[in-house]
């Protein structure tokens, strides 16, 4: 993962907050200081708390969970998009449906309809339908596919939420907090740090921003997902090695030996019922 540089966050706009009358007091340890108007971030806690979110979604992706994307605002959904697709995981770009986090197997049920239309197309169930049938299909299967096309693969609750600007995406960081998972977020200096877990104090308006600082978590986590990938080759080879490398003989004495244990116990098992059933039927 390359280590972002203070020349670039400067060059992509990074350290511009908004202006000093629409401030957030508790984003003030992250406030560099006021020129013209508008506060300045300061880069270097930029830079330090990116490396500690990355390394934590590192952590996350290594151990094969899933971190779910939230950006609505556009100059964000595209980067976010482009970014998400690339690491194979869910995010959310388009309108947050209420719900998704705190009433997940509702949004379940509404993407499992939108197999279940697929699965209609394939064996030929759609063709037998009349025309007015098909178009409401077609339309209920768009707007789907619009707001929960890029979630049909998240099965379970996310691990984790990244968020761009959380005062726009209030209630998904409000949902994410109930459940008690772990918020990670841009967070300019209008916005309230109080309920999210790894703080990234960053310019959230502009689009070069979002990609810079999107683009280096997502190194993060490809980097996690490829040691995943590691362990398990290294775990699969190890596990046949042992297998070829014991005797066939004795793997077999091992497997009469597992076997006779089982006898034993059930044996044992037979006793002790036999014994109560004996002592009812003295009583």
């Amino acid at each position: 993962m390359a280590k972002l540089e203070f020349d670039q966050l400067l060059d992509a706009g990074v350290h511009f907050g908004h202006l000093k009358r629409k401030w957030n007091p508790a984003m003030a340890p992250y406030i560099f200081m006021e020129r013209n108007g508008i506060h300045i971030i300061d880069l270097y806690k930029t830079i330090a708390k990116t490396e500690e979110a990355a390394a934590a979604l590192r952590q996350i992706a290594k151990s094969g969970k899933k971190i779910l994307f939230v950006a609505t605002k556009k100059q964000a959904k595209q980067v976010v998009t482009d970014l998400a697709t690339s690491i194979n995981m869910p995010y959310v770009v388009e309108r947050w449906p209420g719900g998704m986090l705190t009433n997940f197997p509702t949004i379940r049920k509404a993407v499992k309809k939108m197999s279940t239309i697929d699965k209609m197309v394939k064996d030929g169930t759609f063709d037998t339908l009349s025309k007015r049938e098909r178009l409401q299909v077609t339309r209920q299967r768009a707007k789907l596919e619009k707001t929960l096309g890029s979630i049909q693969d998240l099965t379970r609750l996310p691990s984790a939420l990244f968020v761009v600007d959380v005062m726009k995406e209030h209630i998904a960081v409000r949902e994410a907090n109930r459940l008690g998972i772990p918020v990670f977020a841009m967070v300019d200096t209008n916005s309230n740090p109080e309920d999210i877990d790894f703080v990234i104090p960053a310019n959230d308006d502009a689009a070069k921003s979002i990609e810079l600082i999107l683009g280096s978590l997502c190194d993060a986590i490809k980097k996690g997902l490829e040691e995943r990938k590691i362990e398990k080759a290294d775990s699969a080879a190890a596990e046949a090695q042992d297998e070829e490398g014991t005797p066939r003989r004795e793997r077999k004495a091992k497997a009469g030996a597992k076997k006779a244990v089982t006898k034993e116990d059930q044996d044992a098992i037979n006793a002790a019922v036999a014994s109560k059933f004996a002592k009812e039927d003295e009583e």
